[in-house]
């Protein structure tokens, strides 16, 4: 079975993540689904945005109405200096535009800055309907609820917020378009005894511990690491639907940074009952493996195929992609082996 192309953040390699115009070209591109990353408003707006904190992909610091809002805080163990949604009404926030993220390695998205808004949970979901209904295909949507424990202690319950969200937009129906992610198991089962249908996907980092178990257990918290053994996966697939995995999990690699094939991983999975992804597929030297690298120039494009290829041949469930046509290029030439050139980038 093809393993699914997720959107990642849209076509977050082409235009400014999380826009309108970097989700609706993803499936432009052929994604079978996007993911957004959800934080919280003052005013509870669900907004899709990678971090609460914004000023690497808005325009935010250019406002001088909001200089004042400028803090200092602590998310998840890590001291942040920015401006952070949960500062700003959903009615604030529109004044703002969406930035490159990476402009010195992607110049082409950058010259978009300044163009679009950033977007609610609600005009995801409406996108999405939209952009479904001429195709002859099923499109989702890979919710990532981003620090649910953070956001919990300040009043701002992700859970109860999405769950009204889903239900509003009328995206509960266990159709299977709706998949849930954290890296923290704690708010994917709130969300379930909220009475939200969809996959539940546990975030797997490949160091660290989940948020929501520091927050409970300090060091004495279940690492990530603890998650792979056999019998933990075997214990997740009671819990949740699948997990998800940096793709460091996934690719072996020798002393030099060659690939020289696959971890055990994704059939540890699938005999556990588990669905498995990973992210993020990424055709820039900067993100490949050091051995699929071409020149020195982090921005330069690197031997994305055979790494892409390398993941795929796994048997892997789904795939979270910047690119998403290099991914389903890979992908469907998964079953024909022809050859093909990249006709463009």
């Amino acid at each position: 079975m093809k393993p699914l192309v997720i959107g990642h953040r849209g076509a977050s390699g082409y235009r400014p993540e999380h826009t309108e115009a970097a989700y609706r070209l993803a499936f432009a591109l052929g994604a079978d689904a996007v993911e957004p990353d959800i934080v919280a408003t003052r005013d509870g707006v669900l907004v899709l945005r990678h971090e609460n904190e914004i000023s690497g992909t808005t325009d935010v610091a250019a406002h001088p109405e909001f200089a004042d809002r400028r803090a200092e805080k602590v998310i998840d163990g890590v001291a942040l200096t920015g401006w952070f949604t949960e500062d700003f009404t959903w009615a604030e926030l529109t004044t703002l535009r969406a930035r490159e993220r990476l402009p010195a390695l992607r110049g082409l998205s950058a010259s978009f800055d300044g163009l679009f808004p950033i977007l609610r949970l609600r005009d995801l979901f409406r996108l999405v309907d939209l952009a479904e209904a001429p195709l002859d295909r099923e499109l989702g949507i890979v919710a990532e609820l981003k620090h649910a424990s953070y956001f919990e202690s300040i009043g701002l319950p992700l859970d109860e917020l999405f769950a009204a969200e889903v239900n509003e937009a009328g995206w509960n129906t266990g159709e299977g378009r709706l998949t849930i992610e954290s890296f923290e198991r704690t708010v994917l089962a709130q969300v379930q005894a909220r009475g939200v249908f969809g996959r539940r996907v546990f975030l797997l980092e490949a160091t660290g511990a989940p948020a929501d178990l520091v927050a409970r257990f300090g060091d004495r918290a279940t690492s990530y690491a603890d998650y792979l053994s056999d019998l933990a996966l075997y214990q997740l697939g009671h819990q949740v639907d699948g997990i998800s995995v940096p793709k460091s999990l996934i690719l072996n690699t020798d002393e030099h940074g060659v690939v020289d094939g696959a971890s055990d991983l994704v059939d540890s999975a699938h005999a556990a009952g588990l669905q498995i992804y990973t992210w993020t597929l990424r055709p820039e030297n900067r993100f490949l493996a050091p051995g699929n690298r071409v020149g020195t120039r982090k921005a330069d494009v690197g031997n994305w195929q055979a790494e892409f290829r390398t993941i795929m041949d796994t048997g892997i469930d789904g795939v979270f992609a910047d690119h998403p046509d290099l991914a389903v290029f890979v992908r469907d030439g998964l079953h024909t082996r022809m050859p093909h050139p990249l006709s463009q980038y």
